[in-house]
């Protein structure tokens, strides 16, 4: 541990940076932009830095401190898709959906703290208005695939007889609906959730917008 210290004190010193940058890496990963620099500070070349298969081993590698792009060490990659369905069938498949790298990037700390499984997210864009005022047409919502027990008043995508919806579960006089937000209920009628025609694909769990 002394060692380590000691190369990092030397190193804050060469770079002239803060005492809590390089601890800062340690956790979060250097930003890539600061690998040029990095890497002449130690006499390597980038490839070297960055551990690229091809690399010539350094002749001293007692340093070691994380590089990296800032969101690849604290998001998690979430694909963007879009849902191919058939009505009666429970399952569902996924084409990827081509849009700002074809991923959301979710905070790890945010998809620690609420305890989900990046694996079973998946993110879509909203269509049309009928859960407007809290989804527009174009937001983004990420859906957790492995939360599909039905819950009053909570907000799921559905396969409803092989049309992906995102609507609002509600159990009314015994019965299960899917209702819209939207406050135009004459175009927006609520559909009924019998079994066979209305399967849930995950609950919505957070949405992106640029609607303020």
């Amino acid at each position: 541990m002394a060692e380590l210290e000691k190369d990092q004190a030397w190193l804050r010193s060469a770079l002239g940076i803060e005492a809590n940058v390089i601890t800062n890496w340690k956790s979060r990963g250097a930003p890539a932009s600061k690998a040029l620099q990095i890497a002449q500070a130690l006499d390597l070349s980038t490839d070297q830095l960055l551990g690229h298969p091809d690399a010539p081993s350094p002749a001293s590698g007692e340093l070691r401190i994380l590089i990296g792009d800032d969101a690849a060490s604290t998001s998690y990659p979430i694909k963007r898709v879009k849902l191919q369905l058939r009505a009666g069938f429970a399952g569902f498949e996924t084409v990827p959906d081509i849009y700002d790298g074809g991923t959301v990037n979710l905070p790890k700390h945010w998809v620690d703290r609420k305890k989900l499984n990046p694996a079973s997210l998946i993110a879509m864009t909203v269509t049309g208005e009928s859960m407007e005022p809290n989804l527009y047409d174009g937001d983004v919502v990420i859906i957790n695939t492995a939360d599909t027990a039905m819950k009053d008043g909570v907000v799921f995508a559905f396969n409803y007889d092989g049309e992906a919806v995102i609507k609002r579960l509600v159990k009314e006089r015994g019965d299960w609906w899917l209702f819209s937000d939207n406050v135009d209920q004459a175009r927006h009628r609520p559909k009924g959730c019998r079994s066979g025609e209305c399967v849930i694909i995950g609950r919505v769990v957070k949405r992106e917008t640029d609607h303020i």
